[in-house]
């Protein structure tokens, strides 16, 4: 007789289960997050009707290991993210907001590789004329891209081990199901047992697995968070779908680093890579206006340029207003207190905005000099040098700290033609060799670095 089905309640962030709803979870204390799930009991084996298997071990000397073996893309910005090119049996979870160009990057990874490999892609989302028509437009045409219309998970990893591609893509988990079990798509229970079926199928062939994952409301990637412990890589996509730069980040790579991020630009005929994010960001801007510095910033191991507006208005109402946009709100409020405290600038009864031009985010320290400096340049309404750079970490007595990879941000700066960069003292000892076309100023303190566009 059949296991009689059961509602349980699992938690989409940690994957606990319980028989019973509850407002926050057990066990990683997040509120609102159990969904009710339909299971289905089954009976174990006894021990003595099993074959017992005995664990064992090898020792790490005897582990052959011939080196690592990466499918380079030739797609540079790509390659950079995923810490060389795609290795052999990884997962790599995809993820980003719906129309940002997930699907598109994909076909072009397969236009890359389509001469020398056989790829399959398993699409649960669109017609097999709808990928055609796209890949059509992005010059496709090979007999090595295979396009399978297909739900049901069991039935791709049969066809997977039966004809041994060098690669698949999976677009996307949430259409993905195990008909064996009684949860709808996209749950919990259906996102986390299929990507499990799917890793297992590629690390026991050594195939690279692409997955396609939506994100939910809140930006965060939909189902289990342990389907993001589980796979090697998860990237993610940034920018608004209204603009035509993307920004692809690495949040967790097994194989390489995460602080690389990857500059496309959306196009008719797909994503185009920015080879030179910091002339793309730099470019339009006005000169001889108050409120903008130029400051530089480590993205990995890539320099790249970014311009901060910053505004500083009387304020309409009874409290000002402080607004961030690609810079961290709290640090704002630091930098203003650090200001009005040390340097006697009035700040409490005016309106200060601060935006980074072309959607990038700011989150290193280095650039808290370039925002006190758009701040006190749209204050004074004095316009900064548009040939000045500057980049430094203000603590709250006012001081400039030190700054790591100097050397690779003022040749930066040179090289895009700037003529002076305001760093810290302390990073001037970093540097080994100076561009003859730059002069370098080292400043201990933020009143130092604000006395030079006086």
């Amino acid at each position: 007789m059949p296991a009689k089905p059961r509602s349980v309640y699992v938690c989409s962030e940690c994957g606990y289960e319980t028989a019973k709803w509850v407002g926050k979870c057990p066990n990683c204390n997040m509120w609102n997050t159990m969904t009710e799930e339909v299971s289905v009991s089954v009976k174990s084996p006894s021990v003595s009707s099993t074959k017992l298997n005995k664990a064992t071990a090898m020792p790490l000397s005897q582990i052959d290991f011939a080196g690592e073996t990466r499918y380079v893309t030739g797609i540079s910005e790509l390659d950079r993210v995923l810490g060389g090119g795609i290795v052999k049996g990884s997962v790599v979870l995809l993820s980003g907001d719906p129309g940002i160009g997930k699907s598109t990057i994909l076909l072009q990874v397969c236009n890359a590789l389509q001469e020398n490999f056989k790829i399959l892609y398993v699409s649960g989302e669109e017609s097999a004329l709808q990928i055609k028509m796209r890949a059509g437009r992005m010059g496709i045409e090979s007999d090595n891209v295979s396009i399978m219309t297909e739900t049901d998970v069991t039935a791709v990893c049969e066809y997977i081990k039966s004809v041994k591609p060098h690669l698949v893509m999976i677009d996307s988990i949430q259409t993905m199901q195990i008909p064996e079990l009684s949860s709808s798509p996209a749950s919990i229970v259906q996102v986390r047992e299929s990507t499990n079926m799917l890793l297992h199928t590629g690390k026991s062939l050594g195939i690279p697995v692409f997955i396609v994952g939506h994100v939910n409301k809140g930006g965060d990637i939909a189902g289990p968070k342990v389907m993001e412990h589980i796979v090697d890589t998860v990237l993610y996509f940034e920018g608004e779908r209204n603009q035509s730069y993307r920004i692809l980040r690495g949040i967790k790579n097994r194989f390489g680093s995460t602080n690389e991020i990857g500059v496309f630009e959306m196009t008719d005929v797909g994503l185009r890579e920015v080879e030179n994010p910091s002339a793309m960001l730099l470019s339009g801007r006005m000169s001889d206006v108050s409120g903008g510095c130029i400051t530089c910033v480590m993205e990995g191991t890539r320099p790249i340029l970014a311009e901060v507006q910053g505004l500083v208005t009387m304020s309409g109402f009874g409290n000002a207003r402080r607004t961030a946009t690609g810079f961290d709100y709290n640090r704002l409020n630091l930098l203003l207190a650090v200001l009005e405290k040390r340097l006697g600038l009035n700040f409490s009864n005016l309106d200060a905005y601060v935006n980074i031009v072309g959607g990038m985010r700011l989150d290193e320290p280095a650039a808290d000099l370039a925002v006190a400096m758009a701040l006190v340049s749209g204050l004074r309404d004095i316009p900064i040098d548009e040939k000045i750079i500057a980049f430094g970490e203000v603590g709250l007595s006012g001081e400039l700290r030190s700054v790591p990879r100097a050397q690779a941000r003022i040749n930066e700066a040179a090289r895009l033609g700037f003529t002076k960069c305001i760093l810290p003292k302390a990073s001037i000892k970093q540097i080994t060799s100076c561009p003859a076309s730059l002069e370098l100023i080292g400043v201990r303190s933020l009143g130092q670095a604000i006395s030079v566009i006086r």
